[in-house]
């Protein structure tokens, strides 16, 4: 029994919204047939599904949109007229007008059979598409159709049979086909004004002649027509309309005579000089609608590693971790390890340990899923060996400390060719990161590695040489440059009663770090919630404290991932807490509590410190104030935390800055800026959303970065694989990718899984071309090629003479590296 509505209730019409409501609760009581005396509701029939089976509605006086989006599974039936819009978007529903069918019928069908037992308003069967995964849609009618029908069809087939067509009235309207790029169009009588310029009209061939006389029949029993057969059986009235080949349109336009043929031939022989020829010659030129070369408005370029990834961008030290990603998708492994030892010679210590990644918080994929995970990739490239060293310069440098910092800059000036000595005040080279970060944060087997790779390339180190003010100046004397990276020792410590009684945080933790077990007692107060707060956290339980409460006056500066770990060890954090006073009872706070503590210990700071090096520093809150460029005098750099407190990546970032810096005033070259980073908007986010398999974005050649990345890849004067770079890997690691996903990082259970062909697939690589061929392949005209340049690199190219200027490359690519600029005309 199937559900009746009635849309007039005591002289009172249902809106549509009401209509639909009614339907909508018919199919959660199980209905799936539906009767409705409509009085032109809209969107009747539309995109519904019942797990019953299929729905059947039978309507009269329908509104606009009946059978809008109908999905297979759901018949319509209209006994009578219907208004404008039948079938809108039909993704595969069947819905049968017994009468006229009212404008744009069939609009944009999808899928599923519309059958009109009358005529069709203007536009019916416009853009109408075929997905090759599914039968194609078909649009039936049985009399005429109005102007402009079919209109940029692409796909589908129609049928007008022009029965009860009045005499000179052709069935198809003015106009029809303009446009259509696909689909049939089939016929019977006189067709009117079809757009010849974009189709054609044929005769019918055995397949159309099959598809009718299978078609026909159906088509009349569901209008119940069927008396019409006999009539339209006859297969010799009817013809069909197809949209013409692209080479057919090509070369009609060729026939048709260019507007630069009737310029030539025409205008110039009858208006010599063209009209304005008295006051300027006429130049012969003719700028068409569609222009090229010269005359396009705008121009694509391929700006291939022009600009900065994000993460390179944020990272302190420069390091293009796209560049390391797209060397990995294309197989080459140690080539992709090797790069980041031409920014650092602490991957895996600093980047793949301590590092807070700044890097993994700029990555364009957090605005997709989650980043890449570029701090697991820095491990990879510990037991990588040093790259090849150039021939000797003859230039000398001196470096003044063995931190990160200064390592850095030694580390970068010996692969370019100089000669560097390391002086350090202590016995073991390294500073902070070997004496003051916790082995807890630290790997410390991976530092020891990369240590001893740093002493294999020929720094000659002296240890256990103080430099004072009489060494200094021989130094900038027997040298070409000095770096000073001496770090900052000094505790800072507020002038609180009993401040005696503190124990700075340097010193306790290098004690720690050397083997010692300090004796701190059970209770331990920090003074400081900084990173190196958690490391002297970390410390203090190691060595048997208890209880350990660490204070702030501010919320807390170190990373979350370290807070949460000195939490579940067992600590507590305060904040905002003011300290007053040290007393043997512990740490008295200014609102009158006292903190119990066998042991304080002040984390808040240090600072450099200064006295008998240099006279007379001019400083700035304590550190010293260096010029442009961290130059502090004339041949003297100065970097890390002598200048100013910061992160370890900083300071390996100021001495990769003063390092190029050096190499640039020592070879008389220039030194290059860092890149500007690509605009967000560049990027093409929806590839990379929710896609099953990442590698189809960009499965690339087994080529390298691209021309523009092997030639100074960084403005800094960062190099990559290539012209400028001192790794020189000739051959491709034999190494798979597959093999070296690893679990990284410490000695406690810090792990982190890092599967590195699945990272780089997941790369958006921005700013570096994927190489996927995209704008190749949409390219509308074929001007672009993809060139293969010396040494194995690739770029691809516009041919300008075909190229128009339409941006699609710009608009396909993924990675932002197609870029249009305008053409001054």
């Amino acid at each position: 029994m199937a559900l009746k509505i009635q849309s007039l209730k005591i002289n009172k019409r249902l809106s549509t919204q009401e209509l639909l409501q009614e339907i909508y609760q018919g199919l959660e009581q199980g209905e799936t047939e539906f009767e409705i005396a409509a009085c032109g509701q809209h969107d009747i029939g539309g995109p519904l599904w019942s797990p019953k089976g299929r729905l059947t509605f039978k309507v009269t006086n329908p509104g606009q949109r009946l059978g809008s989006m109908c999905m297979d599974g759901t018949t319509i039936i209209v006994e009578g007229s219907a208004s404008a819009d039948v079938g809108w978007l039909n993704a595969g529903g069947e819905i049968i007008v017994r009468g006229d069918g009212g404008d744009t019928a069939g609009h944009c069908a999808a899928a599923g059979k519309i059958y009109i037992g009358g005529r069709g308003g203007t536009r019916t069967g416009s853009l109408m598409k075929h997905d090759p995964a599914y039968a194609p849609p078909e649009l039936w009618l049985l009399k005429n159709v109005g102007s402009f029908g079919f209109e940029f069809m692409g796909g589908g087939i129609a049928v007008v049979c022009g029965v009860d067509t009045p005499a000179g009235l052709p069935i198809l309207g003015d106009r029809a086909c303009a446009g259509m790029v696909g689909g049939t169009v089939y016929f019977r009588g006189e067709p009117g004004s079809v757009s010849l310029a974009t189709v054609k009209i044929e005769e019918l061939d055995e397949q159309d002649k099959k598809f009718l006389t299978a078609g026909l029949p159906v088509f009349l029993q569901k209008i119940q027509r069927e008396q019409l057969l006999t009539q339209l059986k006859d297969l010799t009235q009817w013809k069909k309309i197809v949209a013409k080949s692209y080479a057919e349109r090509a070369a009609a336009k060729s026939q048709s005579g260019a507007v630069k043929n009737f310029h030539k031939s025409e205008w110039l022989q009858n208006v010599p000089g063209g009209i304005f020829g008295d006051i300027y010659p006429d130049d012969s030129r003719v700028i068409t609608l569609v222009n090229h070369a010269a005359d396009r408005l705008r121009i694509p370029e391929w700006r291939n590693y022009i600009y900065a990834a994000p993460c390179e961008s944020a990272c302190p030290a420069g390091i293009p971790s796209q560049v390391r990603f797209a060397l990995l998708r294309q197989n080459k492994i140690e080539e992709a390890y090797r790069l980041i030892l031409e920014y650092t010679p602490f991957p895996g210590s600093v980047c793949g340990s301590v590092c807070p990644n700044l890097c993994m918080e700029a990555c364009s994929r957090c605005r997709v899923d989650t980043p890449l995970n570029i701090k697991a990739l820095g491990t990879f490239s510990a037991d990588i060996p040093p790259p090849p060293i150039t021939a000797a310069a003859g230039q000398k440098i001196a470096v003044v400390g063995s931190g990160v910092g200064g390592l850095t800059a030694a580390w970068l000036l010996r692969l370019r060719g100089h000669t560097v000595t390391v002086y350090e005040k202590d016995a073991q080279i390294g500073g902070k990161l070997f004496h003051a970060v916790s082995r807890e944060r630290l790997n410390f087997e991976i530092l020891q590695k990369e240590l001893k790779r740093l002493q294999s390339v020929g720094i000659e180190f002296k240890t256990n040489t103080p430099v004072d003010q009489k060494l200094y100046k021989k130094l900038k004397k027997d040298y070409d440059f000095v770096v000073l990276a001496i770090g900052a020792y000094q505790p800072k410590t507020p002038p609180w009663p009993g401040k005696e009684k503190i124990l700075p945080s340097l010193e306790f933790l290098r004690r720690v770090n050397n083997g010692e077990k300090p004796q701190i007692g059970e209770k331990v107060v920090v003074i400081g919630c900084g990173n190196s707060g958690m490391d002297v956290i970390f410390g203090a339980y190691s060595c048997g404290a208890k209880e350990v409460t660490a204070i702030d006056v501010q919320k807390p500066s170190a990373f979350a991932e370290e807070i949460a770990r000195a939490e579940t060890l067992g600590a507590k954090l305060l904040w905002p807490a003011f300290t007053e006073a040290i007393t043997d009872a512990g740490v008295k706070l200014k609102d009158g509590r006292v903190l119990p503590a066998d042991t304080v210990i002040i984390a808040i700071g240090e600072a450099p410190i200064l006295d008998g090096l240099l006279d007379k520093p001019e400083l700035e809150r304590g550190y010293l104030k260096t010029g442009a460029g961290r130059l502090y005098e004339s041949n003297v750099y100065a970097l890390g935390d002598l200048t100013k407190l910061g992160l370890l990546v900083e300071a390996i970032g100021g001495g990769r800055e003063a390092a190029l810096r050096i190499h640039a005033a020592l070879t008389n070259a220039e030194y290059l800026a860092p890149k500007t980073v690509l605009a967000p908007d560049k990027l093409a986010l929806e590839y990379f959303i929710q896609e099953e398999n990442p590698a189809q974005i960009g499965e690339e050649s087994q080529t390298t970065v691209g021309e523009q990345g092997r030639t100074t890849v960084g403005e800094q004067g960062r190099t990559t694989v290539g012209e400028q770079s001192r790794t020189t890997v000739g051959e491709q690691s034999r190494t798979t990718v597959g093999e070296q996903g690893r679990t990284t990082v410490g000695e406690q259970g810090r792990t982190t899984v890092c599967e590195p062909l699945k990272e780089a697939l997941r790369c958006i690589s921005c700013g570096t071309c994927r190489d996927c061929q995209m704008c190749l392949k949409s390219c509308p005209e074929n001007a672009i090629t993809r060139v293969v340049v010396d040494g194995g690199d690739y770029k691809y190219v516009s041919e300008p003479k075909k190229c128009i200027g339409c941006g699609i490359c710009a608009g396909v690519c993924p990675c932002g590296i197609w870029t249009l600029k305008d053409n001054p005309l």
